[in-house]
Parts: C-alpha cells; structure tokens; sequence
C-alpha cells in the first residue's frame, strides 16, 4: 500500500530529474484504488498539464500499464484505439504515467508526469518510479 511519505519520495526523484533536464513539470501519485495520493506542480509548469499528470497516473493504474505503451496500442487499427474516450475522457494515451508495483509484481499505484514532451515525460516518471521500493 502507497502512503503519503511513499508518494513524497516519488514526487521528489522525479521533480530532481526534472530538475537536471531543465523541464519545469506537473507530478501525481495515485494509489491502488487511482485516488490521488498527492501532486506537485512545480515552478514555472504549465497549469494545463496539472489535469494531464493526475489524468495519466489514473491511467497508468487503471490498466495497469504505462501510458507510453497504451499509446503505442491505441493508434487506427491497434486494439486499443478508441480507448482515450472511456471513463469521462480521463484516459490519457501519450508518455508520462508509469504504473508502481510491489515486491512481488503487484500494481500498488502509479506515478503521472506532465509539462514537457513525451519522452521527457517518460524519463521523468521513470525516475520517479525507481523510487519507489516496497
């Protein structure tokens, strides 16, 4: 289970890579149930992606998969296209929200970034995923 001290450990490796690649961004952790745990928006990133960073953790958790991944399966044709207009439009299908598993592989939360390009996103959320140890 996520708690408050995890998500702040979290939030902070991502806000520090952020902070090495010079991309002011917008971070969420949510947990088992994609209820935020806590978000940061830091200095100088853009109050539209505050939505998009919460958004991308839920569906990170929600399928239990990296939105990264969802994107790459949710293009015309792909199994999942259509699928960013379920549950009230929440779904997000570009780079930034990882899921966060247990010691034994169970998805316990996510994390969601948002403020700069996909693969900025990404590498930011990743980090803030190494994080997290349970």
């Amino acid at each position: 289970m996520l708690k408050l001290a995890d998500a702040r450990r979290i939030i902070a490796a991502a806000e520090k890579e952020a902070v090495k690649i010079g991309q002011p961004m917008n971070i969420a952790v949510v947990d088992e149930g994609a209820n935020l745990i806590a978000h940061v928006r830091m200095d100088n990133a853009w109050i539209g992606s505050i939505d998009i960073s919460i958004n991308k953790a839920f569906t990170s958790r929600a399928f239990n998969i990296s939105t990264k991944e969802l994107a790459e399966n949710s293009q015309p044709g792909d199994q999942f296209f259509g699928i960013h207009a379920s549950n009230h439009d929440r779904v997000m299908i570009f780079a930034g929200g990882i899921p966060l598993k247990d010691k034994n592989g169970i998805v316990i939360g996510a994390i969601g970034v948002s403020g700069g390009g996909g693969a900025q996103d990404h590498q930011v959320a990743e980090a803030g995923a190494a994080a997290h140890t349970c």
